[in-house]
């Protein structure tokens, strides 16, 4: 179920310079870290994370023996407070019924425990974590969404499953949390794999100037917008629904304009459900350290990875915790300020 791939060691230089890492070409392997490390059959991986693009620093290695868990999260006031948002490497948000999104928190660096409150699939999701072949953490889905996400070879943990457990001090269905760590003990392998890269990484050298943004919103078209401001450090959320001091720490803001089509089916209050198109290209905005670079996205296929560029060439995103914003095309806006 799992498509992660061994990075083969020639490949290994040319990483960690995107990286900023260091390391050269020095073959020690008692200096390496966090060069390189050595993996089953002699191969290396490149010793950053996949879903960051961070230096792995001290005995911690990019290999794992799990996959990368995704956790479908709610994001209305209802799911308020949110709970493990702060641990996740990376999150994506994505368009639901109602003109609402999801969040899918990703998480591999960092295994924490009771995350949620946890919603359902979507279609939407396969485009979403394909190109890692991550598992999902997820309360169910309509029988259509299961049987594409099987028939895409994705693994999933539902209700039911070992970890999962309602709140009843919350209004369903906002109360059913997961624990990440009783997920990953069913998911662990023989062997330590290390997933591809989510994003192309670069370093702060390697970005562009771009022009000032200091404040985004996000617009999904009528139902939600998500409001960013930067603090000098990074980007903060200005409407979240994370618990007090579990904030998710965006380094980077990227805003992919998606194409949104009619998943086929209705939820049970009757609204079309639609379905992220991720695949094709579109444009990309990248905000990081208070600029804002424009680019396009692109993605052969939903096991794709992401690519980006501008007419100069290819485009890196800065290392660090990335939130993804997946704004329709269509019905959609962003707009910024200085």
């Amino acid at each position: 179920m799992r498509r992660t791939h061994l990075i083969p060691a020639v490949l290994v230089a040319a990483s960690l310079a995107l990286a900023g890492c260091g390391g050269g070409d020095d073959d020690s392997t008692a200096d390496a870290g966090p060069g390189a490390q050595q993996v089953a059959a002699g191969q290396e991986l490149a010793a950053t994370w996949p879903l960051t693009g961070l230096p792995v620093s001290g005995d911690e290695e990019a290999a794992q023996d799990h996959p990368v868990l995704v956790a479908k999260m709610d994001n209305t006031y209802s799911s308020s407070p949110q709970i493990g948002l702060g641990s996740a490497d990376m999150v994506v948000e994505e368009l639901v019924e109602g003109g609402l999104t999801r969040l899918a928190a990703f998480y591999y660096s960092d295994i924490p425990g009771k995350v949620g409150p946890v919603r359902s699939m979507r279609a939407s999701d396969i485009g979403i974590v394909g190109p890692i072949g991550a598992t999902m953490v997820t309360s169910g889905a309509a029988n259509v969404t299961i049987n594409r996400i099987k028939g895409a070879g994705i693994q999933y943990f539902a209700e039911g499953s070992k970890g999962f457990a309602r709140d009843n001090a919350r209004i369903a269905p906002y109360n059913l949390f997961a624990n990440l760590q009783d997920v990953e003990a069913e998911t662990t392998t023989d062997e330590a794999t290390r997933p591809d890269d989510y994003l192309p990484w670069g370093t702060e050298d390697h970005f562009p100037g771009g022009q000032p943004a200091k404040t985004i919103a996000a617009v999904f078209g009528g139902g939600h917008t998500t409001n960013w401001a930067y603090n000098g450090k990074g980007y903060v959320n200005q409407n979240t629904y994370a618990q007090q001091g579990d904030t998710f720490p965006a380094d980077t803001v990227l805003v992919l304009r998606v194409q949104v089509g009619d998943a086929g089916y209705l939820d049970p209050a009757g609204n079309p459900v639609p379905e992220t198109k991720f695949t094709g290209k579109g444009e990309a905005m990248i905000f990081h350290d208070g600029r804002l670079v424009r680019g396009t996205w692109q993605k052969k296929d939903l096991t794709a990875p992401i690519t980006l560029s501008t007419k100069a060439g290819e485009l890196t995103v800065p290392a660090g915790h990335t939130w993804i914003e997946l704004v329709p095309a269509a019905t959609g806006n962003v707009t910024f300020r200085k």
